[in-house]
Order: structure tokens, then sequence, then C-alpha cells
């Protein structure tokens, strides 16, 4: 018989996430991803880099589509926007042990300032 608190283990330690993802093309883009999307991806099957933009910045992510993207709509006369769900291979986290230091990522554009700004020299000597 077992007593006491049920223990806590995380099953994995890479996770994927998934997002949803939306381009705006004009004809000759929207033709050019469709065939990069059968020939290159074998119809999103395989595995690609792309670069996105997540609240830790701009970063290459290795990605996949999880599903058919839903599209071409027209979108504003002169242009196709195609949606699709995509799963990134690693999750958009800052790097291991800032987790315990939230207030300095919270204040990171301060210490970013206050880092690179030049300061006037000072005259000790």
């Amino acid at each position: 018989m077992v007593t006491g608190r049920a223990k806590q283990r995380r099953a994995y330690t890479s996770t994927p996430t998934q997002t949803d993802m939306a381009w705006i093309f004009n004809d000759a883009q929207a033709q050019a991803f469709e065939a990069w999307f059968r020939d290159v991806l074998s119809d999103g099957a395989a595995w690609f880099n792309i670069p996105l933009l997540t609240p830790v910045g701009l970063k290459n992510y290795v990605c996949r589509f999880t599903d058919i993207y839903k599209g071409p709509t027209p979108e504003g006369g002169f242009y196709w926007r195609y949606t699709a769900p995509v799963e990134l291979w690693e999750r958009p986290l800052p790097p291991a042990g800032w987790g315990h230091y939230p207030e300095w990522i919270v204040g990171s554009s301060l210490l970013d300032i206050a880092l690179n700004k030049e300061w006037p020299k000072h005259d000790a000597d």
C-alpha cells in the first residue's frame, strides 16, 4: 500500500510547441510556396527552418506542418493568404536557468540600455 504525496515527474525534456502561421503572397510567391510545399517538403511531411519572431526575439526554428495549409484566400485583391498549424522542434524559451531570475527577464530592456549606453568617462585618477 502506497501512502503520502504523489511524486510529479517531468515526462519529457524536449516538448514541441504548436503555433498557427500566416503568410501573404503575391501570385508568383503563392505558386512558389505551393511548389515548395509539394516538392521540397514532400507535401508538408519534412522539417524545415524558418525565422520566427517570438517573445525571446527573432530566431531560426526547425518546424514542420502538422496539417495541410488553408488557402489560397484572396487578400486585398492582389494577394493570397495562407494559414497553417506548425510544430516547432523546440519551445521558444529564454536560456536554461533564467527562470530563477524573472526580474532580470522583465527588466532586460532597461539592463540592455544601461550596458550598451556610452557612459561619461570618470576622472578619478
